[in-house]
């Protein structure tokens, strides 16, 4: 049975082992009910990851974690799946050509166990390990209560850079992640901040609701832009302050239409 010692946990693994896959590890984690929102963030940042030497980390899990994995494969990447069951368990017929693939292509099978098949217990263990071989973190959707949040918090306590990708309000899947960039502890994918790209004055959503109030379907429709993309920055845009929303409508936050005149001329005082 192969065994390796990875920073404080011995680890069974498939694969042929390369040091070089673990000197620059980025994590993508997310929910296992994944949206095609969700979908279609894995597939744009994880190709430009491959670019960037990154080695693609997650637990291969359905969702977010199996779409990393085979957005990396197609785009000739390497990848690290750390299996929340045990290195010769077999969890399914889909996890099992997925792993084959994972172990064709150069990349490795991690696990903290044999056998052990996946139960409530083994999968925050194997998140455990996911923290410690990742130098950086990319969560794809999440729950409030979530393992791929459960992750984050791991991967920051560790000193190591999280990262949130921002998601509809009105969607479930995504409320940990927008609320990861809300209270501060991550920055969503857009490079250094996600308030600089929203406040500037071409932004055409800021522009449509500058003198009008506007519902998320009113903006779709004005811009000719699908929903999910609205609702997306209507999110980042109401984290950032920007935009204010009031039963169902949204308004620029730096024109607010309910100040009267007799406010306005207290405030010009």
């Amino acid at each position: 049975m192969l065994q390796k010692q990875v920073g404080k946990y011995k680890l069974y693994y498939h694969g042929d082992w390369d040091e070089q896959l673990f000197t620059k590890c980025i994590a993508v984690v997310g929910s296992r009910r994944m949206t095609s929102y969700g979908r279609r963030v894995v597939e744009k940042i994880v190709p430009q990851l491959i670019f960037d030497g990154w080695t693609i980390v997650s637990g291969l899990m359905y969702g977010v974690d199996q779409t990393a994995h085979e957005v990396c494969l197609e785009c000739g990447g390497k990848t690290i799946a750390v299996l929340g069951w045990g290195i010769n368990y077999r969890a399914g017929d889909k996890e099992q050509e997925l792993e084959d693939k994972i172990v064709q292509s150069g990349g490795l099978l991690l696990s903290l166990w044999v056998d052990q098949a996946g139960t409530n217990w083994t999968f925050p263990a194997r998140n455990k390990v996911v923290a410690e071989i990742s130098q950086e973190l990319i969560v794809v959707e999440a729950a409030v209560k979530s393992g791929a949040l459960l992750t984050a918090g791991m991967i920051r306590s560790l000193g190591k850079k999280v990262w949130a990708v921002p998601g509809p309000i009105t969607s479930s899947v995504s409320a940990g992640t927008n609320q990861l960039i809300a209270t501060g502890l991550a920055l969503p994918w857009l490079g250094t901040s996600y308030q600089a790209p929203l406040i500037q004055p071409h932004n055409k959503i800021l522009n449509l609701i500058q003198n009008e109030d506007l519902d998320a379907g009113e903006i779709a429709r004005k811009l000719a832009r699908p929903m999910n993309e609205i609702n997306s920055e209507l999110s980042l845009l109401l984290l950032a302050g920007t935009v204010t929303e009031k039963d169902g409508k949204y308004y620029s936050a730096l024109r607010d239409s309910r100040v009267t005149p007799s406010d306005q001329a207290k405030q010009d005082i």
